[in-house]
């Protein structure tokens, strides 16, 4: 039942000049939480504030709150959402990898920091693995690897699991088993007014479809349980060539991804990467097999190319593969994405816009910085997995041919040349978009694991789960909690109405 007198309260608090302010952190000292909440004075808040990936996403709140279970969140969301004289705004964080300012961190209000809620449980019993959301797949795969069990789950060890989930989320695993959000069993959610609930394929079923893929709009995810299946040692690493390979790997890249289902073992990630320390633009072959096969059958042709600088693929397993993908937090990070389909026409243009961009850079960036830009393919399996597992909210079954995902990825260091490099990077998206819609390449499908703030993910899956999800939201969240008061990361609320949206031929 809506309780009026809250809605009252959220809307008095819209129009206020001041936001949340510290009163907040006091409601949650009075709830009994105090123990487990840090200022900018002490050293967990620093160090949690400092652990961001990206340092333009290092925003100050007025504490940091870190719960230890799911009762601590509830209590802090019920606390939070009746606070007087105004409600208070919340951000919630899982792994500190987006890097969008705000998604995950918040200014005027508390952070709720799930990073001490951190187990993974394996049950036999059922093949599944149960992963609270502050956890790191690193630690996921350290624990599972001990047992010879494995998830789909990120390819970065530091990334967290639950924003990777709500997000939809790529793997090695992924041609195989589908999509990371397509391998949750259940969710463990906290809703706006603090009730706890389990949604799987039986229970709630609506809330557990559009939880994959449907961001932070529903609720706080405390919990998930992963399907798992046989793990063991797989073959991976990267592969680094010159400059000059790049279009004979690109013709390569668009043959792989159209065959990529005939052996969904593989999985393959390229991108074109720059440091300003070697000088020349460089091009990586990041190769995985998830069976211990050394350079097998999908990879000869890339392992043939000339102009090769090193090797590193081996047989290992995913705890230190995972480790392989790390990056330093030391920099300010921009990212963003386009999806087009699978065409080489579509990647020799994303290549002349690349070189562009390193040459301009070059001449007018300061201090240390790197460049990158990413394709990583994407077959149409991904839509067909989705609908196997319980559905989702992507959409992807729109789609009967292989796309490709691109993301141009760019680190810097001075907080003076944020808007050169996030406009470099923008330049780069809107260029390949636009050049793949002149000659019918282009998708409408946005990812939400790699949009910027100025692109509407959520409005990209389709008129149908457009509607799924605002339907499921009115359901579980009719005070609009995580509307009016977790205001990061993509907002259902902002995304138009199916019936206002004009003609949609998706």
């Amino acid at each position: 039942m809506v309780n009026f007198a809250i809605v009252a309260a959220i809307a008095t608090f819209l129009t206020s000049s001041k936001a949340a302010s510290s009163h907040c952190c006091r409601k949650l000292t009075k709830a009994g939480l105090e123990g487990k909440i840090s200022y900018p004075k002490d050293e967990t808040y620093k160090q949690r504030i400092g652990s961001y990936v990206s340092k333009a996403a290092q925003v100050p709140p007025h504490c940091v709150f870190q719960p230890r279970d799911k009762n601590d969140v509830s209590t802090a969301v019920r606390a939070l959402v009746a606070a007087e004289p105004e409600p208070c705004q919340f951000a919630v964080r899982s792994g500190g990898h987006n890097t969008i300012p705000g998604a995950s961190s918040i200014s005027d209000g508390v952070n709720i920091d799930l990073g001490l809620m951190n187990s993974t449980t394996y049950h036999p019993e059922n093949d599944t693995a149960t992963v609270q959301s502050g956890v790191l797949w690193g630690s996921v795969y350290s624990t599972l690897d001990k047992l010879g069990v494995m998830v789909v789950g990120g390819r970065s060890a530091s990334v967290g699991t639950g924003g990777l989930v709500l997000g939809g989320g790529n793997s090695f695993y992924a041609a195989r088993k589908g999509l990371v959000c397509d391998n949750v069993a259940q969710f463990e959610v906290v809703l706006g007014n603090g009730e706890i609930v389990h949604a799987n394929n039986q229970d709630r079923s609506d809330l557990f479809q559009v939880l994959k893929d449907g961001g932070n709009n529903f609720g706080i995810v405390t919990a998930m349980d992963l399907k798992t299946f046989e793990g063991g040692p797989l073959w991976g690493g990267n592969v680094v060539y010159s400059q000059s390979a790049a279009l004979e790997i690109l013709s390569e890249f668009v043959k792989f991804a159209h065959k990529l289902a005939e052996d969904p073992y593989a999985s393959l990630v390229t991108y074109e990467a720059f440091l300003p320390d070697i000088g020349e633009p460089m091009v990586v072959n990041s190769l995985e097999y998830t069976r211990p096969v050394e350079r097998p059958e999908p990879f000869k042709n890339f392992l043939s190319i000339e102009g090769k600088m090193s090797d590193s693929t081996h047989i290992t397993n995913m705890t230190s593969l995972s480790r392989e993908w790390e990056a330093p937090n030391t920099y300010r990070v921009s990212f963003s994405t386009v999806t087009t389909k699978n065409d080489l026409r579509v990647l020799t243009k994303a290549h002349e816009l690349w070189l562009v961009v390193v040459q301009r850079l070059k001449t007018e960036a300061k201090g240390p910085w790197e460049g990158h830009q990413l394709y990583q393919p994407m077959p149409p399996t991904f839509g067909k997995d989705a609908i196997a597992h319980g559905g989702n909210v992507l959409g992807l079954d729109r789609f009967d041919e292989a796309l490709i995902l691109y993301e141009p990825y760019l680190s810097w260091t001075y907080p003076g040349q944020d808007d050169m490099f996030n406009r470099q990077a923008k330049w780069l998206r809107d260029e390949l978009a636009a050049f793949a819609k002149s000659i019918g390449a282009d998708n409408e499908f946005i990812c939400l694991d790699y949009a910027d703030a100025d692109q509407d993910p959520l409005g990209s899956y389709g008129e149908e789960n457009v509607r799924k999800m605002k339907a499921a939201a009115k359901k579980h969240d009719p005070q609009e909690v995580f509307q009016k008061l977790q205001l990061g990361g993509f907002k259902l609320s902002k995304v138009a109405e199916p019936d206002e949206r004009g003609h949609d031929d998706l």
